[in-house]
């Protein structure tokens, strides 16, 4: 069976590397078009440079567009308590780099402990 080849908007990974940020920005929804219009920080510009040269690149800026020079690289993205590494694939284009990392866990409760009720002071503790 035939793998589908990746499209985002009509154009093939190919094409969307050789664009430029404008053109691309067209074709992303607003809000993410809006923001590379947009001047960027001083800290994206230093993210986009370093992962363009190399891979495994530490950053706490969540709010950075994914944009297709960026596929295939890895990236290590802060999640409030530490870095998570990132894989960027195709899929991942037009999106923010804080979307694929939570920042909050699921709530696990367990048993009560030892103190933690009336009853509970009683038990005998073995």
């Amino acid at each position: 069976m035939a793998r589908k080849e990746f499209t985002y908007r009509g154009k093939t990974l190919e094409e969307l590397k050789n664009m430029s940020i404008n053109d691309f920005a067209e074709l992303v929804p607003a809000r993410q078009r809006r923001s590379l219009k947009r001047e960027t920080t001083d800290l994206q510009r230093a993210f986009m440079k370093k992962i363009m040269k190399g891979n495994n690149i530490k950053t706490k800026c969540r709010d950075i567009i994914i944009v297709p020079k960026m596929v295939g690289k890895m990236a290590r993205v802060y999640n409030g308590k530490e870095f998570v590494s990132v894989l960027i694939q195709q899929e991942m284009i037009g999106h923010r780099l804080g979307e694929f990392v939570p920042t909050r866990k699921k709530v696990m409760h367990h048993a009560p402990g030892v103190g933690a009720t009336r009853s509970s002071a009683s038990l005998s503790v073995r």
